[in-house]
């Protein structure tokens, strides 16, 4: 029976540090640690949060009892991976100081990174991950990249105030945001001058709409099937998702419009494999997550904002 892959606590040290700045996946649905792969998690009807009930103390007698009902739902955090294989000879002749098994360790937790960042952006921008009535299409005229008869702060200021909660959180793409920062609604409101040309600054446009935060997602893939001539795609497409994140919410409690269960840590180690006239290492980076939408009322969606 073969042995479990031997995981190096240097090489895992090498994939939880990593960091590739331009991924939001762990921005837009954060980490929570999950105890095993099989979970729970707690969805809490939002209409008894907003339901004021008899808070009148009786004088020889005791308050009323509210019980939020919160239904326990079942999931499971799903494993990733990636393998890179180097051989010994080209370990051998690197040059002094090298180490390229620490290279195909980022390599590789690169990739697995990458592959989760499409994962949340498929979450994210799916109008089927929010409630009904908080999303919006946008055509013609109302789309931001017209500049003459657009008007993306009324906009987006009213679906900032459709949601129950309202949110706190912009996630959009960056051929979007290009266009939102660049409108002359936009500049002139969030600079203060005439409008005429400009950028607005993102902590300007925060502000102005009253946001923690404002992500935006600069990732590309390729879609080409191997072998092929490669076509480079966003990983974040044309929209807005305005959602409300509560850093303190987990499994069990805080409304939050998503996040990401996560068992254990990343992993990352090494092993030698029979490749090459002098064989190889393989490396290998992996985790087990599972990226979830929690809590629908609390998001909107615009969609097709350019």
């Amino acid at each position: 029976m073969d042995k479990p892959f031997p995981y190096s606590a240097a090489m895992t040290a090498i994939a939880i540090a990593y960091r590739n700045t331009k991924l939001i996946a762990d921005l837009v649905l954060p980490r929570v640690t999950v105890g095993k792969k099989e979970f729970k998690y707690t969805e809490y009807p939002l209409a008894d949060s907003f339901t004021v009930p008899e808070t009148l103390y009786p004088k020889k007698g005791t308050p009323n009892m509210v019980d939020f009902g919160g239904s326990e739902v079942t999931s499971m955090t799903i494993d990733f991976g990636l393998d890179d294989v180097i051989s010994n000879d080209d370990i051998d002749n690197a040059p002094e100081g090298s180490n390229l098994e620490g290279r195909g360790v980022e390599y590789v937790t690169d990739l697995v990174a990458l592959a989760r960042e499409v994962r949340t952006a498929n979450l994210i921008f799916n109008v089927d991950n929010y409630a009904s009535s908080n999303t919006l299409t946008l055509s013609g005229t109302s789309k931001f990249s017209d500049y003459v008869n657009s008007d993306p702060i009324a906009v987006l200021t009213e679906a900032l105030d459709t949601p129950l909660i309202r949110p706190n959180t912009m996630t959009i793409g960056r051929s979007a945001w290009t266009k939102l920062a660049t409108h002359p609604k936009v500049v002139k409101a969030a600079q203060g001058n005439s409008g005429d040309s400009g950028v607005a600054a993102r902590a300007r446009v925060a502000e102005l709409l009253e946001l923690d935060n404002i992500f935006v997602g600069e990732g590309r893939l390729n879609t080409a099937k191997k072998g092929q001539t490669a076509v480079i795609q966003r990983v974040w497409g044309n929209h807005i998702s305005l959602t409300y994140l509560n850093a303190l919410a987990d499994t069990q409690r805080g409304v939050t419009f998503g996040f990401t269960a996560q068992y254990g840590t990343k992993q990352a180690g090494s092993k030698d494999v029979d490749a090459g006239i002098n064989g190889s290492k393989l490396v290998r980076s992996a985790e087990s997550v599972k990226e979830l939408i929690v809590a629908k009322d609390v998001g909107f969606f615009l969609k097709d904002v350019i």
